[in-house]
């Protein structure tokens, strides 16, 4: 054999095992999507329950349950108010929550609906939620309607969240200043 024929022989097989190879990554990828559906119970926001697995609400972020908020300069309480959204959204018609992907907490990642409604959007729709990587277009109705969060000044969910980290950190709890460093560091920051 030529040399030009076993190189043109090596050249194909290499490729051929590559598209095998290719073809094994995505069947092993290919995660099934969960569907659940029935009662939910809301953990906050953005976070739903059912049977002990905790569920997060794709593309959004809602306001921590203790977290407070300013609307004309009186505090107000966002986050419970964001938890009561949800649920009023939840129980409008029978809910059904679908997902394939899970967060670093080991949460189903899910878009959810209550009849012909997609709970992820009116969440940031109703201004009670902002974006997350998803529902920009909602965001930027809710902002210049001024609805819910955006009638106000808030804090964004997920700064909430990293300050109330340090405060922990400075509070003398030395696990949770090794934990917010650690999540930092990993780049885990939600």
């Amino acid at each position: 054999m030529t040399r030009f024929g076993r190189l043109f022989r090596d050249g194909v097989t290499t490729f051929a095992l590559l598209g095998l190879i290719a073809l094994l990554a995505l069947k092993m990828n290919n995660r099934p999507e969960l569907i659940q559906t029935g009662s939910f119970y809301v953990v906050d926001g953005d976070t739903l329950a059912q049977d002990g697995d905790r569920l997060r609400l794709l593309g959004i972020d809602a306001p921590e349950y203790r977290q407070q908020c300013q609307r004309d300069h009186v505090g107000w309480a966002c986050g419970e108010e964001a938890r009561k959204a949800l649920d009023k959204l939840m129980k409008t018609a029978p809910a059904e929550c679908r997902g394939s992907e899970h967060d670093r907490y080991g949460r189903l990642l899910v878009t959810c609906k209550a009849g012909d409604v997609d709970i992820n959007s009116a969440m940031v729709r109703s201004g009670m939620a902002v974006s997350y990587g998803g529902y920009a277009a909602e965001e930027a109705a809710a902002r210049q309607a001024r609805a819910g969060l955006w009638a106000g000044d808030f804090e964004r969910p997920r700064d909430y969240r990293r300050e109330e980290q340090a405060e922990r950190a400075r509070s003398g709890d030395p696990l949770a200043g090794l934990g917010d460093y650690l999540r930092r560091f990993v780049g885990w920051d939600r």
